[in-house]
């Protein structure tokens, strides 16, 4: 969390982050989970995760909002969760909007090297949401995946914005340009259609390029380029 906010306080609001209900945690996971999340000594930080997840959605429909949260979400799944993740931080957002009829249909990109099972398992069930995962030999058809996949059809898109796959990263794939274009993507989607965007933090382990790549893609999903 610090590595990336040396780099990108001094260029964005803060906006504290507020727990989500246990009610909306519950529309995607079972009381079983979030008791055995509970045991775990971790409901507290993992609801002010989903709930920073809630916000930046909620945000996002009216202009561009990145969640920087910790724990990650996308390997959670309506019983089980691993790689770190214990409640879908994303799927709770997404849920949420719904819910309250902010929205009709969905759609999550999910940018992390790892598949997103966990966003998978909630969404795919629930008929309003599509859920991608791009996976490409290389960076410019990993572009062009994400180029092709955007659903127009949408009220709201959001990135499940993990970095674990920069070239300096395990993944090895992309630079620091290519987030910021994939941020451009989902801005230009988002316009064109009259569709809100947000981003949600997923993986990232190399605290000397993450700042960076979290700084490019809110550039690029916010239009201003050159702060």
């Amino acid at each position: 969390m610090d590595a990336v906010l040396d780099v990108i306080e001094d260029h964005v609001e803060m906006v504290k982050a507020l727990p989500a209900d246990y009610a909306d945690i519950a529309t995607c996971h079972t009381e079983e989970h979030i008791s055995h999340v509970s045991s775990l000594g971790l409901y507290e930080i993992s609801a002010l995760a989903a709930g920073a997840a809630i916000q930046a959605a909620k945000i996002g429909l009216e202009e561009p909002c990145f969640a920087l949260v910790r724990p990650p979400g996308h390997h959670a799944s309506p019983g089980s969760s691993w790689g770190y993740c214990y409640f879908n931080n994303m799927a709770i957002a997404i849920a949420k909007l719904k819910k309250e009829g902010k929205i009709s249909r969905a759609f999550v990109l999910d940018i992390d090297r790892h598949f997103g099972d966990g966003t998978v398992n909630i969404l795919s069930v629930k008929g309003y949401a599509t859920v991608y995962n791009p996976y490409a030999p290389d960076a410019k058809s990993y572009l062009k995946k994400i180029m092709e996949s955007m659903d127009e059809n949408v009220d709201i898109i959001g990135i499940s914005a993990g970095f674990d796959n920069h070239e300096d990263e395990m993944g090895g794939l992309l630079s620091t340009e290519d987030y910021r274009k994939i941020g451009r993507l989902v801005r230009q989607t988002g316009q064109e259609n009259k569709a809100g965007y947000f981003a949600v933090m997923e993986g990232g382990y190399n605290h000397k390029v993450l700042g960076r790549n979290v700084m490019a893609l809110i550039e690029g999903m916010s239009g201003q380029e050159s702060f």
